[in-house]
């Protein structure tokens, strides 16, 4: 069996069943288990345990602490891990990990290509379906990938929990999903992607009912007439693949001989190959529709032109039959949230989307008919509001975490190279540059002609808006990753140490406040009083003038989110996965809603509704006054930065490397 870890990229233990791993080609041979651990016991080390495991709280690359372990194979490990780079959030990841203890020389130089392979190849890709890979790096004689961490369980799982056979409907949506991401790779330009491992164990469901195609160890490019491995798992592969051919088409054989398995519990390993003709899946499960045997069997016809001309028509023909069969309504297609269509709940489609080079964890800008959004791929973008054409960017030496100002046609960004840049909103060319001695991880905000920003060297700068000299500096207890709010003639912010503070407009303390753990929730002011969240649990009310709490409020988790208020309501979101609503004069609750996943972006209230995106990659639209759903759209990763909203329509960053708009 294989060993379902819920986690990207499993290693596949000793099995009853072969990988097919003879070749012709010994620059794509595979180390298979028995040699590894023939060569792990000449070195009196025991494979996948003992002192070749990682222990619990071992910190790789002064990044990656080890929380345990997920998987344990015959090559190696897989781990669940914390990114550190996150102090104020826990963002797991998932390090798979390769031992290379080959004897031969060339044997270990050519494991590490294969390795490397890997990660250039997923890094090359971007789809919501295939897991994004972070950082690739090698210890000693030890190779690292390091990926999304997926919650969920692999196929293979799934069939060995259940007592009988898998519901139809799911199955014929995880199909739906697959051909998708297989339409995606075999069209990768310039050359497309050969899976070449499509099986129960390489595809994992998520959390949220999604497909997620793991390891791809063996994935190629595709030539035409192009011979290589006889690569693959034996009766998930096609005859031609184990001629040392592949191409689409072999692909879409495996996926029919998934399908088969988990219809009909018939593991196609221990089955004689080529077999599925003979073994027709409503002999084995009569509860199949009539309609969907003939779909699959097409599949899985021996020649290979006698199947499926693309995975687009696979999918065709399947989403046929659904509305031939009325399940259509019932199908999650990976466009929605599983059980949505049931409750009602509407999805949306976006007017547009832009696509950058890494993730969006911030917050875009929207301003005389232009979007602005920063990126980790280290540049600031200049949209069309309207349509989401490109038209500049501007490049960094660090990633982009919060949200651009502007002002008098110049875009002020803060940017993890610890420099604030001033921007032509026009041209994109810079007009100066103000540094820090640390990054810069709070958003500016501009008020009386200078922006207050904070850094992470520990000082709140006052800065001349227009020259980009400082005006002052003011010391605090901690890195600043709160934005500042100017209300009042006083400056209010929160810092890392968990200390609030409220400064005068020539940088002189007012007052100060400690709550018991960080702060970067960013404050709102309204008729004297100011609301932020802290990593304690607690959303707080202060009085503006004095700091002297007006009450506060415990919640079940950290609290990053920043508060929105309108007439009389905050609206704040939490790391226990709810959004809430709380009279901002007594702490009394509204209504709450629960999303799949940490609610650390914050809202947006916007006309008769509030935005607001999730960890779990949805952005929801809510009623403002009762929390029920208007709708939702899922992304293909998490939101962390708040939406914004500008004539009629509302935008949103993912961590899913796009920016959308949506009519409201």
């Amino acid at each position: 069996m294989v060993l379902s870890v819920g986690v990207v990229g499993t290693i596949e233990t000793i099995s009853t069943a072969r990988t097919i791993v003879t070749t012709s080609d010994d620059a794509e041979r595979k180390l298979d288990t028995s040699t590894y651990r023939r060569t792990a016991a000449t070195l009196g080390v025991q494979p996948g345990g003992g002192d070749i495991l990682l222990d619990e709280g071992v910190t790789l690359q002064d990044r990656y602490s080890i929380l345990g372990v997920l998987g344990v194979g015959g090559m190696g490990s897989v781990y669940r891990a914390r990114d550190l780079r996150f102090p104020g959030v826990t963002k797991l990841v998932a390090v798979k990990e390769m031992i290379n203890i080959a004897a031969d020389a060339g044997l270990r130089e050519m494991i590490v290509r294969n390795f490397e392979r890997e990660a250039n190849l997923l890094a090359t890709l971007s789809h919501p379906a295939i897991p994004r890979i972070f950082d690739y790096f090698t210890q000693e004689n030890r190779s690292y990938l390091v990926q999304e961490f997926i919650n969920g369980k692999d196929l293979e799982a799934l069939l060995e929990e259940s007592d009988g056979f898998l519901d139809e409907i799911l199955v014929v949506s995880w199909a739906v999903q697959l051909c998708d991401v297989l339409t995606f790779l075999h069209n990768v330009q310039p050359q497309p992607i050969v899976f070449r491992d499509m099986k129960p164990s390489n595809v994992m469901i998520d959390n949220h009912g999604h497909v997620r195609l793991i390891d791809f160890g063996i994935a190629r490019g595709f030539q035409v007439n192009q011979r290589g491995t006889m690569i693959g798992t034996e009766g998930y592969s096609p005859p031609e693949q184990y001629r040392g051919e592949y191409g689409p088409a072999s692909d879409i054989y495996a996926l029919g001989a998934t399908l088969h398995h988990l219809l009909t519990r018939q593991d196609p390993r221990l089955e004689p190959p080529f077999s599925f003709a003979d073994r027709p899946i409503r002999s084995a499960n009569p509860a199949v529709r009539p309609e969907l045997e003939p779909v699959i069997m097409k599949s899985l016809a021996y020649d290979h032109q006698d199947r499926y001309a693309s995975a687009a028509a696979f999918k065709d023909a399947l989403m046929k039959m659904a509305k031939e069969t009325g399940i259509l309504g019932r199908l999650n297609t990976g466009e929605g949230r599983p059980g949505d269509a049931a409750r009602g709940t509407p999805s949306v489609k976006p007017l547009w989307s832009f696509a950058c080079e890494d993730e969006i964890r911030g917050t875009p800008l929207a301003a005389q008919g232009a979007l602005y959004i920063g990126s980790y791929d280290n540049n600031l973008y200049a949209l069309n509001a309207a349509d989401g054409k490109f038209r500049w960017k501007y490049a960094t030496d660090g990633g982009l975490p919060g949200r651009p100002a502007f002002y008098n046609d110049l875009l002020y960004v803060g940017s993890e190279d610890s420099r604030l840049h001033a921007i032509s909103a026009r041209t994109g060319r810079v007009a100066w540059t103000y540094y820090a001695d640390r990054p810069f991880r709070s958003s500016p905000c501009l008020a009386e002609g200078h922006i207050f920003i904070g850094s992470d060297d520990g000082y709140l700068h006052a800065i001349n808006a227009q020259t980009g000299r400082r005006a002052w500096r003011t010391e605090v207890n901690g890195p600043v990753r709160s934005t500042p709010c100017v209300a009042e003639e006083r400056v209010f912010f929160g810092c890392e140490s968990g200390d609030f503070y409220c400064l005068d407009f020539t940088g002189v303390l007012k007052w100060r406040f400690g709550a018991k753990r960080a702060i970067t929730s960013s404050p709102s002011v309204a008729k004297g009083a100011v609301y932020f969240g802290s990593v304690d649990w607690t959303v707080y009310a202060l009085e503006s003038s004095s700091g002297f709490a007006v009450w506060r409020r415990r919640l079940s988790k950290a609290v990053i989110s920043s508060p929105a208020l309108s007439n009389g309501v905050i609206y704040i979101g939490c790391a226990d996965e709810f959004i809430y609503a709380f009279e901002a004069r007594t702490s009394k609750e509204v209504w709450r809603f629960q999303t799949g996943g940490q609610a650390n972006a914050s809202p947006l209230v916007f006309e008769d509704a509030l935005y607001c995106g999730s960890v779990d990659g949805s952005l929801y639209s809510l009623d403002l006054a009762t929390g029920k759903v208007r709708w939702r759209f899922q992304t293909g990763g998490p939101i962390t930065g708040a939406p914004a909203a500008a004539d009629g329509r509302v935008f949103v960053g993912s961590n899913d490397r796009r920016v959308y708009a949506f009519a409201p």
